[in-house]
């Protein structure tokens, strides 16, 4: 094995708690387990695992690196997740003011919406790129260690995720007035927003 068990628990525990902290992740997967209930929240879980893994997986080529190191690489990705989260903000808005009953999108959708906003997601990046190399063990081969430990951050990434799907499903019930669903699409559409500017004031 290419990391001591240690390390890897010190890790999976550091992922969680920053899988815990309030971010693009947890209020878009919150809004999708209200809005369009179970099955298209794990189906943009799945799309958000994805991605993790995808930029897990540049980091271990080195491909992180390079985009960090780029201003302009870096301010495109930067912008691009905000304007994509301000978009989905904008379509949830757009969907809980509608008096009509919103037509239900399928389940690929939400996951390929789930893809992009980790693709375009510069702090999921900056994770990688600023946290993951502080677990890396010189005694160890270094990408085998970053694959491991990405594998890692997915693993517990998709738990808090499908459990906060799960538990935003549940209110389903509860929001089953279109009037309440509606005010409650609205404040997560909001929330969405806040968490678009935050990203873009934070990553500046």
């Amino acid at each position: 094995m290419d990391i001591a068990l240690s390390t890897a628990l010190g890790f999976a525990l550091t992922s969680l708690l920053i899988e815990l902290t309030p971010g693009p992740n947890m209020t878009y997967l919150a809004l999708v387990g209200v809005q369009a209930g179970r099955r298209a929240g794990y189906a943009a879980v799945a799309g958000v695992a994805l991605g993790l893994g995808v930029i897990g997986l540049a980091t271990a080529l080195g491909l992180s690196a390079v985009i960090t190191a780029s201003p302009l690489l870096y301010a495109a990705l930067r912008w691009l997740g905000v304007a994509y989260l301000v978009y989905l903000a904008w379509d949830a808005w757009r969907d809980s003011t509608r008096s009509d009953d919103v037509p239900v999108e399928s389940a690929a959708r939400f996951f390929v919406r789930g893809l992009i906003t980790n693709l375009l997601n510069p702090k999921a990046a900056m994770f990688y790129i600023g946290v993951l190399p502080t677990f890396l063990d010189p005694a160890f081969h270094p990408a085998g260690q970053a694959v491991i430990l990405s594998a890692i951050y997915v693993l517990v990434a998709t738990t808090v995720h499908a459990t906060i799907v799960t538990l935003a499903s549940l209110l389903r019930p509860v929001l089953a007035n279109k009037r309440v669903m509606a005010t409650a699409g609205s404040f997560f559409a909001l929330a969405l927003v806040g968490v678009a500017l935050w990203i873009a004031w934070s990553t500046r």
